[in-house]
């Protein structure tokens, strides 16, 4: 069992590394994916997350190769453009911001791949899309644990007019005033989050180790405090699962953590005690057909 559970860590630099920098992206993604659910814009995540694509690619093609501050400080400004595009496309059109949301993330993904092909190699793309989480170096590092303290103590800030804000948000912005600034505060926090996640995951993966924990916990308790403390668990206890079996059995280790917290996920669908498939279920008496 040591062999398994504790040598590779104990032995690799690189495990180590990609648990800490793995463990950092869950506790921080942990609430923005709860209140995303709760917003019922679960979706809207994974839209953001390929959003960011254009902005990395122009970072890497800038840096001539796959620097960690070009490409997070590209993929932040087009996150931020995509978000505020967004809502500029829903307020100026018919059209609703789940919507332009669509259209713009499908256009920013194309856009993505188009330029990271241009002068990058199959490597280069598939790291951009699925990333490496086995090869963080100590800059990387810094910039998961900067972004992670920065979104904790954010949401500590907002997590009063959040709540509110998720709840009524036409009552908050009447009460307020802050309705419209603290949603932009919130897809602040998310991208910052999703960039980060893409220096570890790839724009294809960053987004589940955020929502299936969120998903998950959601599915075993109606408390907001214990479901986000619970998703922080499960995201780090899947990120540990999956490093250890993408190394038992050579797999891709960023797949595997996303594989891990889909299990959990599956499991609390019908387990859950929340909203799971057998909740309220009746028990049979004893002996009884």
């Amino acid at each position: 069992m040591y062999d398994l559970l504790v040598a590779p860590f104990a032995d690799f630099e690189f495990m180590r590394r990609a648990l800490v920098g793995s463990a950092a992206l869950a506790v921080a993604g942990a609430p923005l994916g709860m209140f995303l659910i709760l917003r019922r814009m679960a979706l809207s995540g994974d839209a953001m997350a390929h959003a960011i694509l254009p902005g990395a690619a122009i970072g890497y093609l800038v840096a001539g190769g796959l620097s960690a501050t070009a490409m997070t400080l590209g993929g932040l400004a087009a996150g931020v453009v995509v978000a505020l595009g967004s809502g500029l496309v829903a307020r100026a059109t018919l059209l609703r911001e789940d919507a332009s949301l669509a259209g713009l993330y499908l256009v920013s993904l194309a856009l993505g791949v188009t330029l990271v092909s241009l002068r990058g190699s199959n490597i280069d793309l598939l790291h951009v899309l699925f990333g490496n989480v086995l090869a963080l170096d100590d800059q990387t590092l810094l910039l998961l644990a900067s972004i992670a303290t920065v979104t904790l103590l954010g949401l500590a800030v907002l997590f009063r007019p959040l709540v509110m804000e998720t709840l009524d948000p036409a009552f908050t912005q009447a009460a307020t005033g802050a309705g419209a600034l603290t949603q932009l505060a919130f897809l602040g926090l998310l991208v910052l989050n999703l960039v980060a996640g893409f220096q570890a995951l790839g724009t294809l993966m960053s987004v589940g180790l955020m929502m299936l924990p969120a998903l998950a916990a959601r599915l075993w308790t109606q408390k907001l405090d214990a479901a986000i403390a619970l998703a922080a668990l499960i995201g780090v206890a899947c990120a540990y699962a999956g490093l250890v079996a993408s190394y038992a059995l050579s797999l891709p280790s960023g797949p595997a953590i996303v594989l891990a917290a889909g299990c959990v996920y599956f499991v609390s669908l019908v387990f859950g005690r929340a909203g799971g498939a057998l909740r309220g279920r009746p028990k049979r008496r004893h002996l009884e057909a």
